[in-house]
């Protein structure tokens, strides 16, 4: 089990917290500091579910000053998540074949 994390973050530290509880094996990837690859980060998106679109944070600077009016294919998406990790929402837990998004962390609990 896989949690990509973000310790500024607090919604990612309280999804840590619920891993930290359950006693389970998992590792922490601190993803600003060891981004994803495009190839790793597709394969997140396909365990999710989702669109890539549907990981962007799109509040964010980057994203509302470079991307916001901009018409982008998934790939450009991804290509966007990879160069600036900041924008991938947070925290997401992969369990094997399963992922989520915990927003609100209480959502990983689906998975364990």
């Amino acid at each position: 089990m896989k949690i990509y994390h973000n310790p500024r973050c607090g919604k990612s530290r309280e999804g840590l917290a619920i891993l930290q509880e359950t006693k389970l094996p998992f590792e922490i990837i601190n993803y600003l500091e060891t981004p994803l690859s495009k190839k790793e980060l597709t394969e997140i998106i396909k365990l999710l579910g989702i669109s890539p679109i549907d990981l962007v944070r799109k509040n964010e600077a980057v994203w509302k000053e470079n991307y916001k009016e901009k018409k982008l294919s998934n790939a450009e998406i991804i290509t966007a998540m990879v160069e600036n990790p900041k924008l991938i929402e947070r925290p997401i837990v992969v369990n094997n074949d399963k992922a989520v998004i915990g927003r609100p962390p209480e959502l990983i609990k689906s998975i364990l």
